[in-house]
């Protein structure tokens, strides 16, 4: 059974396991629009309970987004404390989202159709 914590995050290994399979392209979509640092990631991401998640997950993804050439970072002064490390999409990163957003409408389908009792392929 799937319940949300204090956080309003949704928990259970089936909730973790989708969230781990969509996290990263959610995460290259709020780049799209602009830069943004980690917290402000945490924060939109946060504003869906299925999508929410922790630092301890997000600064690694952002690690692993870097690594592969789908995002870049510069670093901004901030008005509230040190300099903000901000996360921008490169054009491989964009190239990745577009792929993933053509896929999703037809795979999301597909499960959605498996799923229905009694259907057949």
């Amino acid at each position: 059974m799937t319940h949300t914590d204090g956080s309003g995050a949704a928990d259970g290994s089936v909730a973790t396991q989708l969230r781990k399979g969509v996290l990263e392209y959610c995460v290259l979509a709020l780049l799209r629009d602009g830069p943004r640092y980690g917290v402000e990631l945490l924060q939109e991401l946060g504003r869906f309970p299925m999508l929410a998640t922790s630092q301890g997950t997000i600064y690694p993804l952002l690690s692993r987004l870097r690594r592969a050439g789908l995002a870049d970072t510069f670093l901004r002064d901030s008005a509230s404390g040190p300099s903000r490390r901000y996360y921008t999409l490169t054009p491989a990163g964009r190239s990745a989202l577009e792929e993933f957003t053509a896929l999703w409408p037809a795979f999301r389908a597909a499960v959605d159709h498996v799923l229905a009792p009694g259907e057949k392929p």
